[in-house]
């Protein structure tokens, strides 16, 4: 059963848990104030890694405005039908909406491992554990492990994801902790053992430190 808006936790007794665990972070969790993380929607798991895809590396608006050029070549598919319409596509069509070589490879890839079961469907996905997720999707080319925690953490809700790799995460970390240089992944992994299970609301609360929430 999900509820709790969508999450696969409560939020109150994560709230709970890292106030007993942790006395820095129940600090900034009081300046910061509640958590307010809100889930994206998702129906299928291709159309949520295609975005991702075509949002690596660009600013907002204008890969809004190329993933609106590609989606507008495939109108009313989503999920597998989407995958084999893009499959069907040929190059250049997708070039001039203006995806690069590299994103044009990853997401023909994605497309085909959609349609072979690689990917797995969004249902088959919430019954999966986070490890085994992230390393399946990992295998899909221009997806690594930031942007499947990214998809556990945003789109399924998961309650124990530490992206120690985001750059967000370690300078919310030298933040609240009080630290002079962003910390190695290695500091924030020992100290994340404290707020297990619940090192997604953890995550949300160094980002908020980091965009400068807390102050």
């Amino acid at each position: 059963m999900r509820d709790n808006d969508g999450f696969d936790f409560d939020p109150e007794a994560a709230l709970r848990h890292l106030r007993a665990s942790d006395a820095t972070l129940a600090k900034l969790i009081d300046r910061t104030g509640p958590f307010r993380m809100e889930l994206k929607t998702a129906t299928n798991l291709f159309d949520v890694l295609a975005e991702a895809i075509v949002y690596q590396q660009l600013h907002a608006r204008a890969a809004a405005s190329i993933h609106g050029r590609v989606r507008a070549l495939m109108p009313r598919t989503r999920g597998a039908s989407a995958a084999r319409a893009l499959s069907a596509l040929a190059d250049e069509p997708l070039r001039a909406a203006g995806l690069s070589r590299s994103k044009l490879l990853a997401l023909r890839d994605l497309a085909l491992r959609t349609l072979d079961g690689h990917v797995p469907t969004l249902a088959q996905a919430r019954r999966m554990d986070d490890d085994a997720l992230i390393e399946r999707l990992s295998e899909i080319r221009g997806i690594g492990r930031w942007t499947a925690q990214m998809v556990l953490i945003f789109r399924l809700g998961r309650p124990d994801v530490l992206p120690v790799d985001d750059y967000g995460i370690r300078k919310g970390f030298a933040i609240a902790f009080r630290k002079r240089e962003i910390p190695e992944r290695a500091v924030i992994e020992k100290r994340g053992e404290r707020w297990r299970p619940f090192r997604t609301v953890a995550s949300w609360y160094l980002w908020r430190a980091a965009e400068g929430g807390t102050e």
